[in-house]
């Protein structure tokens, strides 16, 4: 039984489901609150005390991607692990463009789930710490960790919780070129091993909120290698 230890809040319409993450991660050290649908996720986050949420995806009426994107657009930034029987690249895609920051396809093993809930839950106080007043810069990027913004110039850039994430990553190592397995250790916590395509699938979601403007491209692609922040004369 969990004593003290950190709030999951796991989500699915099966009650045998619900019970048996309970008891595994209460073994764990987690304490557990349940809900059977999505409408109850949402309200129960929107309620505070939640550490962490595992959102099954095939849920009636709102299903775990509504609810993911209710708790983005409410604000939350609570670390969230998709759980769905689907494994095709674009269900994970979906998943995480919802606002996720994990995914994982059913059937799992325990253990797996628990290493990658406990690493999404590391990367909280990684992406809110900040130097004095929280803002980087670089070349007309403007990221400010405390209200968790970002401009290019004077526009705007809404950018969910995993692309914010990804942005802070290169900009706080401009010019320098960072290796798939690195972003991906850093922004999700582990490599996808063979998968590197759901990594260059975020990239250009970002790239496209970043030059909706028609402004200049500032991530480059290195190839086979990675990428790098550097803006091209």
């Amino acid at each position: 039984m969990s004593r003290g230890g950190p709030t999951v809040l796991v989500v699915d319409d099966e009650p045998g489901v619900r019970e048996a993450l309970r008891t595994a991660l209460e073994l764990e050290g987690f304490r557990v609150s349940t809900a059977p649908d999505g409408l109850g996720a949402v309200r129960q986050v929107g309620s505070g005390g939640v550490d962490a949420v595992v959102l099954d995806v095939a849920m009636p009426l709102v299903d775990g991607l509504e609810a993911c994107r209710r708790v983005r657009a409410a604000g939350s930034r609570v670390p969230i692990l998709m759980l769905t029987a689907r494994d095709a690249v674009d269900d994970r895609v979906a998943g995480l463009e919802a606002g996720a920051d994990d995914y994982l396809p059913k059937p799992f093993a325990l253990r797996e789930l628990v290493a990658r809930l406990r690493a999404i839950m590391r990367r909280v106080p990684a992406a809110e710490h900040s130097d004095e007043d929280g803002t980087v810069r670089y070349a007309d990027l403007r990221l400010d960790r405390h209200a968790h913004l970002v401009w290019r110039g004077e526009r705007p850039v809404a950018l969910t919780r995993t692309e914010f994430l990804l942005l802070e990553t290169f900009m706080e190592h401009p010019g320098q070129v960072l290796e798939r397995a690195q972003i991906l250790l850093r922004v999700w916590g582990y490599d996808f091993g063979g998968e590197s395509n759901s990594l260059g699938v975020y990239v250009g979601y970002l790239r496209r909120k970043l030059e909706e403007g028609g402004e200049p491209r500032l991530i480059q692609t290195v190839r086979s290698v990675g990428y790098v922040l550097r803006a091209e004369p």
